[in-house]
Parts: structure tokens; sequence; C-alpha cells
């Protein structure tokens, strides 16, 4: 009947067109009694749409309240759901890449409220500079670099990558690009901002079937910024829709 995320205190749940609202409710109740730390259930009854990455959600029962307090990979992170972007199936992979990092400048794009920053800058010795166009997004980023102590280690770069990349003047060693479903992939501004040895996580959306088409593209637009580059690794990064995927690559700056 539905499928639900727990984002700490606030579950967003996915119904069924033919579920009513009365059926809502009592799924609603047995949620936040097997999950006593969610005070509040939303409904899902939209995508995720733009850059911006806003969803459209509506209140079925508990507080009235659609900020979340969310913990993962020992960080904690406040954020408004109907307002800015968080995925908790991220979790794993923000950790993986984190691991991953030891030192160095990281650039994230896509930052969001800044978990994938926040994750990396809280594990590594690296300074992590956080991009993201949404002004809310960014306002809970910053706040949640205080929460978890990470505020000296973290830069925030507001607005759109698109417009300032050629503004910072950092060639960095890292680059995670957790990027929405948009057409546009993004990779001039990653190579712009890159160096020899750059490592650069890339996220994609495919079918399950098509992830050599997005190594292809990839590689494509390194030849189009005159960057030659060595494919690491590929991998799916979770399934969205029926046999439609999340993807990773992973690749290196030659």
């Amino acid at each position: 009947m539905s499928n639900f995320d727990i984002l700490g205190n606030v579950a967003v749940v996915k119904f069924s067109r033919e579920t009513k609202n009365l059926e809502k409710k009592n799924f609603a109740k047995k949620l936040m009694s097997n999950h006593r730390g969610v005070k509040t259930v939303m409904e899902k009854i939209g995508k995720f749409k733009g850059r911006l990455r806003k969803q459209s959600l509506k209140y079925v029962l508990g507080e009235k309240t659609s900020e979340a307090l969310y913990r993962e990979n020992d960080c904690v992170f406040r954020f408004d759901i109907k307002k800015t972007y968080f995925s908790p199936r991220l979790s794993n992979e923000r950790r993986e890449i984190s691991s991953m990092v030891k030192k160095g400048d990281v650039l994230v794009m896509f930052a969001g409220v800044a978990p994938f920053s926040i994750v990396i800058a809280r594990n590594s010795k690296a300074r992590v500079f956080s991009n993201e166009i949404n002004r809310e997004a960014n306002k809970y980023g910053k706040l949640n670099a205080e929460l978890n102590k990470v505020k000296n280690k973290v830069v925030f770069l507001d607005g759109d990558i698109k417009r300032i990349a050629w503004k910072i003047k950092e060639k960095f060693d890292y680059i995670v690009m957790p990027r929405p479903q948009l057409k546009d992939s993004f990779l001039k501004e990653a190579f712009s901002l890159s160096k020899k040895g750059t490592r650069i996580f890339y996220y994609d959306f495919c079918r399950m079937d098509e992830i050599d088409l997005i190594v292809d593209k990839i590689r494509n637009e390194a030849k189009k910024c005159r960057k030659k580059i060595k494919i690491l690794k590929k991998k799916t990064a979770g399934e969205i829709a029926p046999y439609r995927a999340r993807v990773r690559v992973d690749f290196m700056v030659l």
C-alpha cells in the first residue's frame, strides 16, 4: 500500500492512489507506534522538482511541522523537508566517499543541507567547499556545520555553480557530484575546477542496463574539455523506480 522514509522525527510516506484518508491516518498511527522517534507523518504527493529539488508534501498526522532533525554517520542534520532536499538513502554513499577522502581540497556540488560536505569534513583532514543554489538549504547547511563542529573546515559557496565556477580559484583534489535529475551533466564546470589527479564522483540516473551509456557521456564530455580520464569504478547507488537506478561513476583526471 505504501513505502516511506524516516527523517528523524518526520516520516514521509508514498501512498498508492487508491488509499483512502482513513487508511492513511491508520497507517500513520501504526508507523508512529512502531517508530517512537517519529512525531510527524507527511504524504509525498509529488516528485522532487528542478534544481532546488523541492517536493510536494501533505500533512497526515502528528505535530504540524516540516522541520526534521536527522542523525546518520555520527552527524546530525536539521532541515525543512518542504524547502530543501535530503535523501536518507544516500547515507551509505556519504560514508563510502568520506572513507576515500584523506586530505586536500574537496568540492561538493549540489550540496543541499551539506550532508556529504559535513560527513567528509568530520571523517578527514580535508577542507570542504560546499556549493548549493537553494538559499534555504544553504542556511541549514551552515547551521549543520555548526551543529557538527566543522564550521572551520567547510567553506560555503552559495549560488549557481554555472555562474560562480569561474570565480573559484582552487583546483580540487576531489569533486563530489550528487546531481539531481537534470539534463545538464555539469561536467564542464567540474573539469574546469579539476587538475591532474583530481578524483570525481559523478552521479546520474539511467535504466539498470544503461550504465555504460553514462560512462560514454563522461568520456565525451572529457574529450570536449580536452581532459584525459581514467574510469575507476561504476556502481548502482539505489533503485529509484522499477528498472531505473541512481548510478555513480568514479573517475580520475590524468
